[in-house]
């Protein structure tokens, strides 16, 4: 009984290990400029456009919505779209939480691209200069 409680014990440990993922390393990342930025009743709608490191020129479009009446805080629903030069096409829904700290907004999002990559993805947003440094974590590779 020793020896199967200490072998699902390690199965366990070992499978937690080969699955946890650090923040110390981001796969990428660049700036995007904010082309609009539309208030709703309900929720904004941010578009952005870009370089990003390994998947070229994006195009993002955002709803935030606030949950609270300071509106600092909420949660986002928004789509990327991008075309490599080899005219692939890489699309992705994206789904996440923000805070506003002034001017200021941080987004954090997964998303789950179309050639099979996950990647945790974090905007540093600029309101007043019209920009978001993104930063991005790589999950789970694209599929070959």
């Amino acid at each position: 009984m020793k020896k199967i409680i200490l072998a699902v014990s390690l199965l366990i440990s070992s499978t937690s290990l080969s699955f946890s993922q650090g923040l110390s390393n981001p796969k990428g990342g660049g700036v995007l400029d904010i082309i609009s930025i539309t208030p709703e009743d309900v929720y904004s709608k941010i578009t952005f456009e870009g370089q990003v490191s390994g998947y070229g020129n994006v195009f993002v479009a955002f709803k935030v919505a606030a949950i609270n009446s300071s509106k600092n805080s909420g949660t986002l629903d928004g789509n990327a779209r991008t075309i490599l030069e080899d005219g692939t096409l890489i699309t992705s829904p994206m789904k996440g939480t923000w805070k506003r700290m002034g001017a200021n907004m941080m987004f954090y999002f997964t998303d789950a691209v179309n050639n099979g990559a996950l990647n945790f993805v974090i905007f540093d947003v600029d309101l007043l200069q019209k920009t978001a440094e993104v930063t991005y974590y790589e999950l789970h590779a694209a599929e070959d």
